[in-house]
């Protein structure tokens, strides 16, 4: 399997935009992308090739990810199939365009979920290989944003009925399957949820045949009251009639009819009205989800995951859903709460926003500077002001205050981008404002305070892919920030240190940091165990660095090894396991360096490690052991 996995990968990466010149727009485009980023899983599936499918879980695995990338292949092919006859053009272009725009997206969070599930423990994939994958997922992460979000309970439900049907092939009807007329009704009560299952079906390669049963399976899993997930079901066929005329708030009772799980929001455990999708693919009830926002949280309630947007997309198929559920169960459908905690709420505000923006452009120095302190304290609050303040066109007039000779001014403008660049939209707004060189300026030359906001805004945009390539080659930016590492403030270094290990991500900029000088304040920061953290952000950011050719060589020159030697011999049990790390990747194919730790007295911390340490740091002092042992033997 594992090598059938090799093969897809291969003939995807091989198609390049001759390939899909008859494609139209976007499906052409969106090939083309899917291509790029199977292409940069080769590494992975020859890594699993070589370790073997890794027992049961493994070779669950291994199946999972071949599914996703044969859906990938069928939807590249449908790129790469001649267009529809003229007479077939029209009106029905826009139906294959959402129709191929859903099957994307279904590849994409297919894609996700099998790289999500990897089982590390299965198979032994090298840091490379894995800082491979990470980006992957960041990328596909991304492409679902930009694409718009999804139900990933449904789409779970979905992937799973269809899996099943997949492994159990088409040799016979299963038993149980919903009478015709049954079929009839289904198919008139849940056209959408149809629809999705037949444009999955057909990218997983699963006959039209199975659809019925796919759609019927995945109603009653969302919808049957009486499921094994449903808390404490009831029989309610025998209910009172005036009971099936209760209000919405009675129907929450318990005593009452059960709701479905999937029908109650994770965090009120009522029944939605307004469902809305935030972006690790979980629904809540809008009021409650922005109220949470709103209190400064940004992870996701239910997985503790990071929001990687604050977006609150509407779940129409989820609603469809209740709605019907009450409608079939006599309830008064629930309507949509008044207050929803979108930009319309606090329309009230708009105008004192555009106040306060004009006002960031006065002639009079304490006006601007006033309302560049108050912008910057409505930006921390809420969602809906970060909003409201970029369609103010408050990004730009921030931008030129960046430049003001007045240091308390410079600080409010740089802080206040900062909190807008936390709502994803406006990170794009900020950089197309041309925020980076004046960010980086006062990087250099503003109050240690707006230093310190100013290495925390460039973190804050450097999680846009795109933009740790432009604020790398910035010139003078990384050089700041290093100059911000060696001489900065207590959380001046930190910032500085978060947004260096994000830069370095890309690998370009691992060189840059090597060059401006990194290492030396790296180095003084493995020794220093008076701030807590100083050594974990060093060996985090060494890590990073250490799998670049280069860096590799300037680590070893800088004199890295003899303390992380010591840190495997003192250090907490995290960074036992990152020193193992960094000194295996130091000493691949590096005899001179596999020498120098032998000389240190390396192998009996190694060996301590091997016993007693986290299974990562188990195996990276074992094959650090093992290095040591075919050297002494020639």
């Amino acid at each position: 399997m594992a090598e059938a996995a090799a093969e897809i990968v291969r003939e995807i990466a091989a198609v390049g935009a001759a390939d899909l010149a008859a494609a139209a727009e976007p499906l052409r485009a969106d090939c083309l992308r899917l291509a790029r980023k199977v292409s940069l899983l080769s590494h992975l599936v020859a890594e699993v090739a070589e370790a073997g499918e890794g027992g049961a879980a493994g070779a669950a695995w291994v199946r999972e990810l071949v599914r996703a990338l044969e859906a990938a292949r069928r939807f590249v092919a449908l790129g790469r199939a001649p267009p529809p006859p003229s007479s077939t053009a029209g009106a029905s272009d826009q139906v294959i365009c959402n129709n191929t725009d859903f099957q994307f997206k279904y590849v994409i969070w297919q894609l996700q979920a099998a790289l999500t599930n990897l089982p590390h423990s299965c198979f032994q994939i090298s840091d490379e290989v894995q800082e491979e994958v990470d980006l992957v997922r960041a990328q596909l992460r991304r492409e679902m944003e930009k694409k718009g979000a999804l139900d990933a309970n449904l789409l779970s439900k979905v992937h799973d009925i269809l899996a099943r049907v997949d492994n159990a092939g088409s040799q016979s009807q299963p038993h149980g399957q919903p009478e015709v007329s049954q079929m009839e009704n289904l198919s008139k009560d849940h056209l959408e949820l149809q629809h999705i299952v037949l444009l999955a079906s057909e990218i997983n390669g699963l006959s039209k045949s199975d659809m019925a049963k796919i759609t019927s399976e995945l109603v009653k899993g969302l919808g049957d009251i009486e499921s094994l997930d449903s808390p404490k079901p009831v029989n309610v066929g025998s209910q009172a009639s005036d009971e099936t005329k209760c209000s919405p708030e009675e129907v929450k009772k318990p005593d009452s009819v059960t709701i479905p799980e999937d029908f109650r929001c994770p965090i009120s455990l009522e029944l939605m009205r307004d469902p809305v999708i935030v972006s690790t693919g979980q629904t809540y009830e809008r009021a409650f989800i922005q109220r949470w926002i709103d209190c400064g949280n940004r992870t996701c309630p239910k997985t503790q995951q990071k929001l990687q947007n604050l977006t609150l997309t509407p779940n129409y198929v989820l609603r469809s859903l209740i709605m019907q559920w009450c409608e079939e169960k006599g309830i008064e459908p629930p309507s949509r709460s008044k207050s929803d905690g979108s930009s319309l709420e606090v329309g009230g505000d708009r105008l004192a926003i555009e106040a306060l923006v004009r006002n960031l452009s006065s002639s009079s120095l304490d006006e601007r500077k006033s309302a560049a302190a108050e912008i910057r304290s409505l930006a921390k609050k809420s969602t809906d002001n970060r909003i409201l303040l970029a369609e103010s066109s408050a990004i730009p007039a921030l931008v030129k205050l960046l430049s003001s000779k007045d240091l308390k001014t410079q600080e409010h403008a740089v802080t206040a981008l900062l909190n807008l660049s936390i709502y994803d939209q406006n990170k794009e707004l900020i950089v197309v404002a041309g925020a980076i060189v004046p960010i980086i300026q006062v990087l250099r030359t503003g109050s240690m305070e707006a230093r310190e906001n100013a290495a925390a805004a460039i973190f804050s945009l450097s999680l846009i892919d795109d933009n740790k390539i432009m604020i790398g080659s910035t010139p003078g930016a990384i050089e700041a920030l290093v100059e911000l590492l060696q001489s900065g403030s207590s959380r001046g270094r930190k910032d500085a240190a978060t947004a260096l290990f994000n830069l370095c991500i890309y690998q370009a900029n691992k060189v840059r940091a090597v060059r401006a000088g990194i290492l030396a304040p790296l180095i003084r920061m493995l020794q220093d165990s008076s701030r807590n953290g100083a050594i974990d952000e060093a060996l985090t950011i060494l890590s990073v660095l250490v799998s670049h050719h280069e860096c590799k060589t300037a680590i070893s020159k800088a004199h890295a090894i003899p303390f992380l030697i010591d840190l495997l011999r003192s250090g907490q049990a995290r960074n036992k396991e990152n020193a193992a790390a960094i000194l295996l990747a130091l000493c691949k194919k590096d005899a001179e360096n596999l020498a120098c730790i032998g000389r240190l007295g390396a192998q009996i911390p190694l060996t301590e490690l091997a016993k007693t340490g986290t299974d990562r740091a188990k195996r990276k002092a074992t094959s650090l052991l093992e290095h040591l042992s075919k050297l002494q033997v020639l």
